[in-house]
């Protein structure tokens, strides 16, 4: 690629890019010179499981993989005591080590999943704050005023409203910005809600006597499955890369057609003109926007699962809503015979959250017992010896067998 093409693969899907002119300057560098980039991106081992809002900067580290330079997927186990204050109202709950150690493990199984081992260091920033001194400690916080920390929107918004912040949240941007002392870093990803933290960084980097500090960019926060709040697994509203294929596949197809290519944009390695032309070729009716959107659920399957495992998904989910049919891999559990509440099964089985959950699910009409709607939440099953499917929405489906 030319310098320009490559600006363009690395600008596609990103908001941020600080200082905007320094991004081609440490391309022809690199270039002249034979010396791959630093990229580095940070994690805080909070949540163990990796979704696809989480795919989007781990995408983008791709692409500099792909264009010969290296990544660092930095865990922060060491500011992960701390807590990310970024979009937080109050403190974060410590993590014990134990907790670190066991979200970092779950990391490292699931990126390579999208990076290349090979072009990939993993580093974890006890390393250096392990032997950090109080003198260190000392010499860090002298790098930013307090007025600078403040003026951060988490917290201004927290002093205003006499919310508590404890001293050890004002140096986690100190920290996470020492980290790119450490590492020697070139470029820094991150979302658009860590901007503050990347600035910081380049600040203490050049208080720390770097001459050429890195240039920062972002990457959106990615909308969930409903189209307004970003994801996260505590909203429900996620694709997690280890779930199965046709729980994936299916996830993506609820989407709306507007959101979907917004997730073209983002999760996958589409050049935008190739996109544009999709939409357009949608909007004259050439292509029915459900075989776009089976196009994309196929193409993220792949990602992390196999081009088979995709397609068998893709195929699967249109015997079971496209021609009605129920699905061919339906889990079936043997239980003796004797009356049990339905709502109760629904629970104990993973069908529901909660009995509660059963209970709203079943007022909604989303449950189905061998194809019959279900609403009554007192109903009882597994009197008799039989066999009976139970439905809950689209996609969960369960054969009891009552022996």
């Amino acid at each position: 690629m030319t310098i320009d093409e490559q600006i363009s693969l690395l600008r596609k899907g990103t908001v941020d890019c600080i200082p905007e002119d320094e991004l081609k300057r440490k391309l022809e560098r690199s270039e002249r010179t034979g010396e791959p980039l630093r990229v580095k991106a940070g994690f805080d081992p909070t949540a163990p499981d990796i979704h696809l809002g989480h795919t989007v900067l781990i995408r983008k580290m791709r692409h500099f993989q792909q264009l010969g330079h290296q990544v660092i997927f930095l865990i922060g186990d060491f500011t992960g005591m701390i807590g990310d204050p970024s979009g937080r109202t109050g403190a974060r709950p410590p993590l014990t080590r134990e907790q670190i150690d066991e979200n970092a493990e779950t990391y490292k199984q699931q990126i390579f999943k999208l990076l290349d081992p090979e072009r990939t260091e993993i580093r974890f920033n006890r390393e250096w704050f392990a032997g950090f001194s109080a003198d260190d400690f000392v010499h860090l916080a002298a790098k930013a005023t307090v007025a600078q920390i403040l003026e951060r929107d988490d917290f201004k918004k927290r002093f205003n409203s006499q919310t508590p912040i404890s001293v050890h949240e004002l140096l986690y941007p100190l920290a996470q910005g020492y980290d790119s002392v450490a590492l020697e870093a070139d470029i820094e990803l991150g979302g658009t809600d860590q901007k503050f933290n990347l600035l910081m960084a380049r600040q203490v980097q050049q208080s720390y006597g770097v001459a050429n500090p890195q240039l920062i960019m972002t990457v959106p926060l990615l909308e969930g499955l409903d189209g307004v709040q970003k994801m996260s697994k505590s909203l429900g509203n996620y694709i997690g890369i280890t779930e199965s294929p046709s729980e994936i596949f299916g996830k993506v197809m609820s989407i709306g057609d507007d959101l979907m290519w917004r997730y073209y944009e983002l999760l996958t390695d589409l050049a935008p003109g190739e996109i544009e032309e999709w939409k357009l070729a949608a909007t004259r009716g050439d292509r029915h926007p459900r075989d776009l959107k089976a196009e994309l659920g196929r193409r993220i399957v792949t990602d992390f699962h196999s081009q088979g495992e995709a397609q068998e998904a893709s195929d699967e989910f249109d015997r079971t809503f496209r021609e009605h049919q129920t699905p061919s891999n339906i889990q079936t559990v043997e239980k003796p015979v004797g009356p049990v509440k339905l709502v109760k099964l629904l629970a104990s089985e993973g069908l529901a959250a909660s009995v509660s959950d059963a209970q709203r699910l079943m007022g909604q009409g989303s449950v189905r017992l061998n194809g019959e709607r279900v609403s009554d939440v007192t109903c009882e099953i597994g009197k008799t010896a039989s066999e009976v499917l139970i439905q809950v929405g689209k996609r969960k489906f369960l054969r009891l067998l009552f022996e």
